[in-house]
């Protein structure tokens, strides 16, 4: 448990998901928090919004659906700003959201994979603000980047919230044990039901 005087981001993020457990104004605070945080706060949603389920369950599926309609305002206008900015303010932004050498490596892994490499980025538990400024900047189609976020980000969500269903008071701490390889799998599951059908 933190401590009170602990001022770290996860820290403020998690006492803000306490308030707003209970807030008349969670719905709406929990859709604004997605949006921040794919857009301007790195920090991953999980850490509010499984508290969050595991709380108010008969709203879990809610929750997920909000969380997911913030986060595609988020990369919409991440992907706009991408598209328009990046000829003007393109190592500003590349400053405020990544590192010149990741950025490279997106915009490559764009051009040879697009679709694949934003739902891959989506479905991972890592910051996704590289991957919507390289969409937009590269001119990747945006019907398909905002099909890869929803699909992806969908996925994140509302697997967070069959989480919560199956696992209970356990999920937080199921989710921070086994993060990585259950988004791995669940990738290549997605990949390859995809390729299937």
């Amino acid at each position: 448990m933190s401590d009170a005087s602990d001022t770290s981001p996860r820290s403020r993020l998690l006492r803000l998901g306490q308030r707003l457990i209970q807030s008349r104004h969670a719905l709406w605070g929990l859709t604004l928090a997605s949006f921040l945080e794919s857009t301007v706060v790195p920090i991953p949603l999980e850490a509010l919004l499984i508290p969050m389920m595991q709380a108010r369950r008969r709203q879990m599926f809610l929750f997920a659906l909000l969380a997911l309609l913030g986060c595609l305002a988020g990369v919409a206008l991440g992907y706009a700003a991408g598209l328009w900015l990046f000829g003007v303010a393109g190592d500003q932004l590349i400053a405020w959201f990544s590192t010149p050498e990741q950025f490279e490596r997106a915009r490559q892994a764009m051009e040879s994979r697009g679709f694949w490499f934003v739902l891959s980025v989506g479905v991972t538990p890592v910051p996704f603000q590289t991957a919507m400024l390289v969409s937009g900047a590269t001119g990747f189609s945006f019907g398909l980047f905002m099909l890869a976020s929803a699909l992806a980000r969908g996925l994140r969500y509302f697997g967070l919230a069959l989480l919560v269903y199956w696992a209970g008071d356990q999920a937080e701490a199921l989710f921070r044990r086994h993060t990585r390889w259950v988004s791995a799998v669940l990738l290549v599951a997605f990949v390859l039901v995809l390729w299937l059908s």
